[in-house]
C-alpha cells in the first residue's frame, strides 16, 4: 500500500468532515492505490472541472478524497438520484439535483448560491456524462464568469491513479481560448473506461 501524502488546505478553502471521515477517505484511498499530487489553490470560492469522467466509479473516489482533505465540496447530480431512499445521502455529501432539461435555470440558481456564500466549491465534470464526448459541457464556463470565481483543473487519471491539481484558472471571456488552454491540463490523463 502506497503511503498517501495528504495536501493541507489553505486558510480560505471550505472545510468539513471530523477524524473518523478523514480517516475513511484516506484509507478508502490507500486501500485502492490513489494519490493525489499537487494542492487545492487557498480559495474561498472556486468551480473545480473534474476530469476524464468515464466511470460511475469516479464518484466513489471523488468523495473518498473529499473526505481524506476534509474540503467541502457541492457538486450537481442528476435529479433522480435525489429520491428515496438516496436523496438525503446525496445531499450530505454536498450534491443538488439538476434537472438537464432545463439547463439554463441551473446556471442561474447556482450562481445565486454563489452570490449568497462566503465560501463554496462547486466540484463537475465538463463532459456532462460518462460516455465520451468531443466537446465539453459550457455550464461550468457560464457559472463561473457570472459568479466571478476561478476554475480550478482537477485530473483524475486513473493510469497513474493520481489526482492532480492545476492551478487556479481565471476565465478570460474567450470561450474558445480558456476551454483549449485547459483542455491542455488534461492532455494524456486516463479515464477508468477508454474514451
Amino acid at each position: 500500500m502506497r503511503t498517501l501524502n495528504v495536501p493541507e488546505l489553505g486558510g480560505s478553502t471550505p472545510r468539513r468532515g471530523n477524524r473518523l471521515t478523514s480517516w475513511a477517505g484516506r484509507t478508502a484511498m490507500q486501500w485502492s492505490g490513489w494519490s493525489f499530487a499537487g494542492r487545492i489553490p487557498d480559495v474561498a470560492k472556486a468551480v473545480l472541472i473534474v476530469a476524464p469522467h468515464s466511470s460511475n466509479w469516479d464518484f466513489f473516489i471523488g468523495v473518498s478524497a473529499m473526505f481524506a482533505l476534509g474540503v467541502r465540496v457541492m457538486f450537481w447530480g442528476k435529479h433522480t438520484l435525489f429520491a428515496w431512499p438516496l436523496g438525503p445521502v446525496m445531499r450530505w455529501l454536498g450534491g443538488f439535483p439538476v434537472d438537464r432539461r432545463s439547463a439554463a435555470g441551473v446556471v442561474d440558481v447556482t450562481v445565486r448560491r454563489f452570490a449568497e456564500s462566503d465560501q463554496m466549491i462547486l466540484a463537475l465534470a465538463p463532459e456532462g456524462t460518462r460516455s465520451a464526448v468531443h466537446r465539453w459541457k459550457t455550464g461550468f464556463y457560464h457559472v463561473a464568469a457570472a459568479a466571478s470565481v476561478p476554475v480550478i483543473p482537477v485530473v483524475l487519471d486513473w493510469g497513474g491513479k493520481t489526482i492532480r491539481f492545476g492551478d487556479r484558472f481565471d476565465m478570460t471571456g474567450d470561450i474558445d481560448r480558456d476551454f483549449s488552454a485547459l483542455k491542455g491540463v488534461f492532455f494524456n490523463a486516463e479515464g477508468r473506461r477508454s474514451n
